[in-house]
């Protein structure tokens, strides 16, 4: 994960390696490594299956219109539709396996996610490469990479498929994927995790476990009945609105007393939910 903390801003950058992953924020005492590398025997990743794209709202998290890295400006697209664009591609790999990633979820360098420095979080994109025509589909995550050069920093994992962690990088093309003109069966019912505080919940006792948000609120009612059969718990749908947008939001609770809600969220982060927040009743 590369969040932007500003102490490190002054962080030295180290050139950019031929033959593996770009080097991060060496300084940063989160990470046990001082340089970044591919696993040493890695598993074949050749088919670990694309990213699916999802309609979902945009997180809290990575989002800042504009950011600083050591002194230059970024700024964060209003929406990833429509973005194309071709440039070089690196990769990042285990110094930041298990860390956090720029909107909080967790990187793993088996899943095929991606930093980009400007389209907003989450969003997905097809990135190719222009050399042997072949292509993934990513979630975007995180943020980098901050090499004048770069476009995109992939996964390890789709960097391996795009056949680009030998030499280190690739020349490709990334293409934002738009979810909301996908069919039904290809899109996930996965929602994004945002805090919330909803009025309607005011008067309900014990915790909740924020699991996501839905702009299409079928999708959300189709995963509080998945959830409520997984958790045994009660789920509820809240409506709220957000940046101009309608969004479903789906908690599960009030959690029933003596509940263990690591094993609970842990039960959930299996079924394919990202990161479940817990929350106190407002």
């Amino acid at each position: 994960m590369r969040m932007l903390i500003n102490s490190l801003v002054c962080a030295l950058f180290l050139a950019g390696c031929s033959s593996g992953p770009e080097p991060k924020y060496e300084s940063d005492p989160r990470y046990t490594m001082k340089q970044d590398k591919a696993p040493v025997n890695p598993p074949d990743v050749s088919n670990v299956p694309d990213a699916v794209p999802m309609d979902v709202a945009y997180s809290r998290g990575g989002n800042k219109p504009e950011y600083q890295v050591w002194g230059k400006t970024y700024r964060v697209l209003d929406t990833h539709i429509g973005y194309k664009e071709e440039g070089i591609a690196s990769w990042y790999g285990l110094k930041f396996h298990g860390h956090k990633t720029s909107n909080g979820e967790i990187y793993d360098i088996y899943k095929m996610s991606a930093a980009h420095k400007s389209l907003p979080i989450p969003s997905y994109a097809r990135v190719t490469n222009l050399d042997n025509g072949k292509s993934v589909i990513v979630r975007v995550n995180d943020r980098g990479p901050f090499h004048e050069d770069r476009l995109i920093d992939l996964s390890y994992s789709a960097a391996s498929r795009l056949e680009i962690t030998q030499k280190g990088t690739g020349r490709v093309r990334v293409e934002a994927i738009d979810a909301r003109g996908s069919q039904p069966q290809q899109v996930a019912q996965q929602p994004v995790t945002e805090p919330v505080s909803e009025p309607s919940l005011r008067q309900a006792p014990g915790k909740f476990l924020q699991v996501g948000a839905f702009a299409n609120a079928d999708n959300a009612e189709r995963t509080q009945l998945r959830l409520a059969s997984l958790s045994g718990e009660s789920v509820t749908v809240v409506p709220l609105e957000s940046g101009g947008r309608q969004l479903h939001r789906v908690l599960v609770g009030p959690l029933s007393a003596g509940i263990s809600v690591d094993n609970l969220i842990d039960r959930l982060v299996d079924a394919g939910y990202s990161a479940p927040i817990l929350i106190n009743s407002p």
